[in-house]
């Protein structure tokens, strides 16, 4: 056998090692993210405060602030189509804040001790909890949409659409791993309101209610560097006007700078934890 021969085979050999290493991680991915969907439909109430506490800031706001279109400057004509982005990433931020708080129970119970001593690389027990927040995040998106349409939120398109879709999954991956770096620094779930009150400054210290021309004080100083704020007006287009990809860059390369911040640290964090 000549060396161009074995060198070949070599490579093979090597390709399909990494591609069976590659599939047994992304099972454990599946596995846990069907672990997190189980909990849900065995524990249906713990959905209940995600999926409330943003529909009814969302009703009680509209119906307080809805005179606001009539300041010259509100470019919007329909509140409850301006408000709406803002709460179903606050539903995204909640769902985020709760995978936080489900891995402290298990850190505290001892069954993240488990997976840790299992062969699986760290970023797959980290992408297990970032993917299922993702799309339990799509439970209180699905009621707010549901209670939004049916009083009067504005029809955003199907590219509207999926644009605050996929805003509301990655703003979960945001909040999950923010979460996630709290209850792996704190290891208790005592630690549950400073997850929560993260996101939640996160996301209001933005245009959230009101457009950035008419913010004043020092929200109106800080709501433009804040990242949360290219984010929710991103996930506003197709709701109060036309998607652009001028208006849409800006929240993408929010959400990249908070990943590419938090997800580290988080990782971070774990590592020391299997220490």
């Amino acid at each position: 056998m000549d060396s161009e021969t074995m060198t070949k085979n070599l490579a093979n050999e090597v390709a399909k090692d990494v591609g069976n290493d590659l599939a047994k991680d992304l099972a454990m991915v599946a596995a846990l993210v069907r672990r997190s969907a189980n909990e849900l439909l065995r524990v249906p109430g713990a959905a209940i405060p995600g999926v409330m506490a943003p529909t009814i800031f969302f009703v009680g706001l509209t119906a307080v602030f809805g005179s606001l279109t009539q300041l010259d400057g509100f470019h919007a004509d329909n509140y409850q189509s301006f408000l709406i982005p803002v709460s179903l990433l606050q539903g995204a931020g909640f769902t985020g804040a709760a995978a936080g708080v489900n891995l402290a129970r298990d850190i505290e119970a001892g069954m993240f001790d488990r997976l840790l001593a299992s062969p699986a690389p760290r970023w797959v027990l980290l992408a297990g909890i970032i993917l299922a927040s993702c799309l339990r995040a799509m439970v209180p998106a699905t009621m707010l949409l549901g209670v939004g349409f049916a009083i009067g939120v504005h029809w955003p398109g199907i590219g509207g659409l999926l644009l605050a879709i996929g805003m509301i999954a990655a703003m979960a991956s945001v909040a999950s791993s923010w979460g996630a770096l709290i209850a792996l620094h704190f290891k208790t779930q005592s630690a549950a309101p400073l997850m929560q009150a993260g996101m939640l400054a996160l996301i209001l210290t933005t245009s959230a209610y009101a457009p950035r021309e008419l913010l004043t004080g020092w929200l109106h100083g800080w709501a433009p560097i804040n990242p949360a704020t290219h984010i929710v007006e991103a996930a506003r287009q197709g709701f109060t006007e036309g998607v652009s990809w001028g208006g849409t860059w800006p929240g993408l390369v929010a959400l990249a700078g908070l990943l590419a911040l938090l997800v580290p640290l988080a990782l971070r964090e774990m590592r020391r934890t299997g220490a």
